[in-house]
């Protein structure tokens, strides 16, 4: 079950990684890179619009050029105060402009963004290229923003434990860093670094000294997604049986 979490999250967030990658290629987001005046920006913006109309999953998602400013975001009626923003001393920023090809792309772990309204966000990112090619020159950055919060709780919130197995059961999910970036109780998310016992192995499970049944697995990553090295965990408290 708590590989099932991890997986279900890797091909989700797999799915993120082929978006940003074809979404640079756009006419009207390499166009606006390339010659960032009113009308080019404005059409980047509208595009930009459209795909959200669609993919839902999203908060927001910037095109920004090479030195880091924003041109235009897809929802300048929600988050009106994004385009003229300096991002260039952000780390996805600016490793996203240092991706090799048009084939590559970066992935920031959970944070929450002050431009967003405070959303916790998955930023994906990675640089558009001059002429939309692969090869081409870095002419600026696409930038895409999951909306983290409702995908991972759907994902911790619905395990197939029964009722009973809920009793005194989290389920979470870990960064790297062991930071819980999703609570099945809502507990802890982004400030609780959970002390995971896991020998380096990639899944196990094993009682830790309150007692408690830990069971855990690391991310497989999925197709071309590598993942993250995030974790599935799930920790059962041992309860008393619920009286009949």
């Amino acid at each position: 079950m708590a590989l099932n979490m991890i997986e279900l999250i890797d091909r989700n967030l797999y799915e993120r990684s082929c978006d940003v990658r074809w979404w640079a290629t756009d006419a009207a987001i390499v166009a606006a890179a390339a010659q960032p005046d009113p009308s080019a920006c404005a059409w980047a913006s509208k595009r930009l619009g459209i795909i959200l109309d669609s993919y839902t999953v999203y908060v927001d998602l910037w095109v920004i050029d090479a030195h880091g400013r924003v041109l235009a975001n897809g929802r300048p009626g929600t988050y009106g105060n994004v385009a003229g923003r300096m991002v260039s001393g952000v780390d996805w920023f600016r490793r996203a402009m240092e991706t090799a090809s048009g084939q590559d792309y970066i992935s920031h772990d959970i944070a929450v963004s002050r431009f967003l309204n405070q959303s916790e966000v998955a930023t994906y990112a990675t640089a558009i290229r001059a002429g939309g090619k692969a090869d081409g020159e870095p002419i600026g950055v696409l930038a895409i923003f999951f909306d983290w919060t409702p995908q991972a709780a759907a994902v911790v919130r619905n395990v197939r434990l029964s009722q009973d197995e809920w009793r005194g059961t989290r389920c979470l999910l870990l960064d790297s860093g062991r930071r819980v970036i999703a609570a099945s109780d809502g507990a802890g998310v982004l400030d609780d670094v959970f002390p995971l016992q896991d020998g380096n192995a990639a899944s196990g499970f094993y009682v830790d000294n309150a007692g408690r049944l830990v069971a855990f697995a690391r991310t497989p990553g999925y197709e071309t997604y590598p993942g993250m090295g995030w974790y599935g965990v799930i920790v059962h408290d041992p309860v008393p049986p619920a009286s009949h």
